[in-house]
């Protein structure tokens, strides 16, 4: 990307993957994306599980009824967790995916951000258990969001900012 602006405009989710695996290079860098993702405070309320095994990621493919199924095809999800004692952990957590997202783009890689904070399984169960149980993370912990990573095996038109919503702007009041 030339510049942030074009990266906002360019990034879209990706939902397909080829089978590529990533390189331990952008693995880090992704990592390190969350790891400086601001926090409230300074915080830091999040934690991150990468998860890269096939056989998982198909598991956590069916953590929600609807939207899950990128993680399947993933070469890899960063499933992100944070501590609900701090009140502004569902920000910081947001960031921190938007951080991963952000990143991924920058690389070239494709990435999807799967909601899982009060979701449910196809079976009706709350999707934050079934990760929970899929992972072994600890109930005092929030499962907010997995993110999907890939090298895209798919192409997605860029925003098309003359359709941009202003009228949602309002300048000094409503």
């Amino acid at each position: 990307m030339e510049n942030f602006h074009d990266l906002l405009v360019n990034r879209r989710s990706i939902r397909k993957y080829t089978d590529e695996l990533l390189s331990p290079d952008e693995v880090k860098l992704i990592l390190e994306a969350a790891l400086m993702s601001p926090a409230g405070k300074r915080q830091n309320p999040w934690q991150f599980v990468v998860v890269e095994d096939k056989e998982v990621l198909e598991k956590l493919s069916y953590a929600k009824e609807h939207g899950s199924g990128p993680i399947k095809g993933a070469a890899l999800a960063v499933v992100v967790i944070c501590d609900p004692r701090v009140d502004t952990w569902v920000e910081d957590g947001s960031i921190a995916s938007m951080l991963i997202q952000a990143q991924c783009a920058d690389l070239g890689l494709g990435s999807c951000w799967i909601h899982i904070r009060n979701r449910y399984t196809a079976n009706g169960q709350s999707s934050e258990d079934a990760v929970r149980s899929i992972l072994d993370i600890p109930y005092e912990w929030q499962v907010l969001s997995i993110i999907s990573i890939g090298h895209k095996n798919e192409e997605r038109k860029p925003f098309d900012t003359d359709k941009l919503q202003w009228e949602k702007v309002h300048i000094g009041k409503w």
